[in-house]
């Protein structure tokens, strides 16, 4: 597949702009970088440069308005929509170049969740072969996850060769996915999320927010804590994935996906996470130039200095794992039997059992799973945590004796039928850090 010209509307938004910069380096393609506003525009293209560190791709990157659309996609071989994660947003800019395209030109959206069908259905009937899902994630020239959604009408020869260009010159990690909700990696990575923005109201007489995040931190195989994530991605857009999963899903997890009370109140106040320089934790400086790191305290509705909780099975682990003694420190989280240390391990347990569930509705290998979480989440992937636990005790015994009720909604043994050793070393993903 011969890409040369790309046209990427949205492009001075941050997903946008970084999208641009992968075609314009890795594919080495010129780019249309396409906003309302070109003074954004403008900026956008030394930001898109700075994001795969070259200054030489900005020669590659030109800055466009909407008054240029229609030349920019005439001229492109693929345009790529990066506006708002709003069906009416996507279909209003769809109008606008729709008229444009070349009977040839692929169309792509960087949509983290909605339905491919109904924005293929946006198009002539007769281009619609020519639509397809492409999800990278953030930052994407570290995050080298795709995920490839092709509509009913895509030919499987087209599949093949987007699949081949994304791999081979983009230098994607692609995994093929139905038209779901969320697709597989959000489906899967926000479940973890949103069960310990859950349990963060659920114990915020313990600490809440800062509390949870201390007992699923990065000794627990990732590289952010879950609710440092959600700030990272921005309440705003959390709340637009887990609701679109909450409304279109019904699967054993569906409840996971409610959005607590508190984050609802941060969002209507405009306390999205870092973008908004403040949501579920902020950075305050003090008269003298101190920087302080606070956390939002669910049962005050203010803001305190976060707390460095210190957990003695936390510490062991840590422990273990600095000297590469994992087996010690799986076998101290499986047998502390303290709260906190029961608690990390059931919401383990649970992120693996959703995993290898939705792997079966969404792909055909739980090997995808794991491909998702690791290239697009930097999580230790599910079958990898199944080898890291299994080195002390047998995971579905663990998975019966701590999440029973799962058990009554899952078949098991069906599901553990197709558990294979995990590609990745999990000892990669578990750090000596909290």
């Amino acid at each position: 597949m011969n890409i040369r010209t790309v046209t990427v509307i949205g492009a001075n938004g941050t997903m946008g702009s970084r999208i641009s910069a992968v075609f314009a380096s890795f594919g080495n393609a010129k780019v249309y970088m396409v906003g309302r506003d070109i003074a954004k525009i403008r900026k956008a293209v030394s930001k898109a440069a700075a994001s795969v560190k070259s200054d030489v791709v900005a020669e590659n990157l030109i800055p466009a308005d909407y008054s240029m659309l229609a030349e920019c996609v005439l001229q492109s071989d693929l345009v790529f929509e990066s506006v708002a994660e709003e069906l009416s947003v996507k279909a209003d800019v769809m109008n606008l170049f729709v008229d444009h395209l070349r009977k040839d030109t692929l169309v792509c959206t960087g949509t983290s969740g909605l339905s491919i069908t109904k924005l293929a259905d946006m198009l002539p009937e007769g281009l619609r072969g020519n639509f397809f899902g492409v999800h990278m994630f953030n930052p994407p020239y570290s995050m080298s996850l795709c995920e490839l959604i092709p509509t009913k009408d895509a030919s499987t020869e087209l599949i093949g060769r987007l699949r081949d260009y994304l791999s081979r010159m983009l230098l994607r990690t692609v995994v093929e996915v139905k038209d779901v909700p969320a697709f597989l990696a959000n489906r899967i990575g926000f479940a973890f999320i949103s069960e310990a923005m859950i349990l963060a109201e659920k114990y915020q007489d313990q600490g809440g927010i800062d509390y949870i995040d201390a007992i699923l931190g990065g000794f627990t195989g990732r590289s952010m804590a879950p609710l440092t994530t959600a700030d990272f991605v921005g309440l705003d857009i959390h709340k637009m994935i887990v609701d679109n999963i909450y409304a279109n899903t019904r699967d054993y997890a569906h409840k996971t996906f409610a959005l607590p009370a508190f984050a609802q109140k941060l969002i209507d106040r405009g306390a999205l996470g870092r973008k908004a320089k403040g949501g579920l934790y902020k950075m305050e400086v003090a008269d003298d130039g101190q920087k302080k790191l606070t956390v939002y305290d669910i049962a005050t509705d203010s803001y305190r200095e976060r707390i460095n909780y210190v957990f003695p099975f936390a510490q062991r682990m840590i422990a273990s794992f600095r000297t590469g003694d994992y087996v010690t420190g799986f076998f101290t989280l499986i047998n502390n039997h303290s709260f906190e240390a029961e608690l990390c391990l059931t919401v383990l347990l649970r992120y693996i059992v959703y995993s290898l569930v939705s792997a079966q509705a969404v792909v055909d290998s739980f090997h995808s799973a794991d491909d998702v979480m690791a290239m697009g989440y930097s999580w230790c992937p599910p079958l990898a945590m199944i080898d890291a636990l299994s080195a002390v005790e047998e995971v579905p015994s663990l998975i019966r004796r701590h999440i029973p009720s799962v058990c009554e909604s899952v078949d098991m043994d069906r599901l553990w039928a197709g558990v294979e050793k995990s590609a990745y070393d999990y000892r990669q993903y578990f750090r000596a850090v909290k």
